[in-house]
């Protein structure tokens, strides 16, 4: 008698990247609802998981027990009580090679998914580029389970979820029973290069907000925090939720939102997982590099057309012409007026 299939996932880091991987695997399950599904990640990121059939989710401690060769060498034991039949390494770094590896010695088939790496380094380097959009991130861990023997098409589009119930706390936050329209402004991220300028934000949201919509700011930080009270200080439509809310509580409340105004960061991808439409702000990077939000159209993506973009995937190089020009030239005007008339027209 054959054994139930079951396929490990790994994807360890980072946020977006994990979150990338939740619809995915919803779509996989909708197709392959008989496959055990184990995602390894870190314990933050669970609620990303939450919902879907079939799927055990299991926490990898980095600075604790799976520290380390001996840590991952402990985690690969701990996973083989899963009784997993192939391996889908989405994150390709050491540590899933690692782990891969343990159980391709097993017998245990392991595909590892393909970053493109050559391609994303034509598309960013600075002279010639290639201008050419590469395949999205979604469909690069697809492939994966294709290679694996369970081959789907993703569909790629937002499937909008029933806004899910608030609980008092956070009612007693939002406001809950206020006729107006919900936007989430997730304005900061990891690389500066990736931030559309605070000050120009700062008069994005505040005229969002005179136009009567209820804004919650998201993601960050004690420095983000403080950043995000100083606005909320200047307008009763705008309320900070950092440090105030835990994960499962945020992925909550942004489903309830009418629409994410978000850079290429984290935000972007959380508002995906809830079917809530985004409108994304790319400085450094650009949609092309394969990390758009899953579902989300291109045509919401704001960005300035200059040679010298992108000099990034993740945004993490400076930048070289030294003004940042494709963020400090987009207008906040085009930012404002893209956001409503999403709002107003879809």
């Amino acid at each position: 008698m054959s054994r139930q299939p079951g396929l490990l996932i790994i994807r360890f880091s980072a946020m977006g990247d994990v979150a990338m991987t939740a619809p995915v695997l919803k779509e996989l399950n909708s197709h392959y609802p008989d496959v055990k599904l184990t995602v390894v990640s870190r314990t933050l990121f669970a609620p990303f998981f939450e919902g879907i059939p079939n799927l055990n989710f299991y926490a990898f401690d980095p600075k604790g027990k799976h520290k380390g060769f001996l840590g991952l060498i402990r985690l690969f034991m701990e996973l083989r009580q899963f009784q997993v039949t192939a391996v889908a390494d989405l994150h390709n770094n050491l540590r899933s090679r690692i782990i891969g590896i343990l159980f391709f010695l097993c017998g245990i088939k392991t595909i590892r998914v393909d970053k493109a790496r050559a391609e994303k380094k034509k598309l960013t380097r600075r002279k010639e580029k290639i201008m050419q959009p590469l395949l999205p991130m979604t469909e690069r861990y697809a492939a994966v389970f294709s290679a694996l023997g369970f081959p789907f098409v993703l569909k790629n589009k937002l499937h909008p979820l029933q806004p899910e119930t608030l609980s008092n706390e956070l009612n007693l936050l939002t406001g809950l029973h206020e006729n107006r329209k919900w936007v989430g402004i997730s304005p900061f991220a990891q690389h500066l290069q990736k931030v559309y300028p605070l000050d120009k934000m700062e008069k994005v949201i505040l005229k969002l907000a005179a136009e009567g919509y209820l804004l919650f700011i998201f993601g960050g930080g004690e420095e983000e925090k403080n950043i995000a009270k100083k606005w909320e200080d200047q307008h009763q439509n705008i309320r900070s939720v950092i440090g105030k809310v835990n994960l499962t509580q945020e992925l909550k409340l942004i489903s309830n939102l009418d629409l994410m105004l978000s850079m290429d960061s984290s935000g972007m991808h959380l508002a995906s997982l809830k079917g809530v439409p985004v409108v994304s702000i790319w400085g450094a990077t650009h949609p092309y590099t394969g990390f758009l939000g899953y579902g989300q159209s291109i045509d919401d993506a704001l960005q300035i057309e200059l040679y010298c973009r992108p000099c990034s995937v993740y945004g993490n190089v400076p930048c070289y012409r030294g003004d940042l020009a494709c963020m400090n030239n987009l207008s906040e005007t085009v930012v404002i007026n893209k956001v409503i008339s999403k709002l107003n027209y879809g």
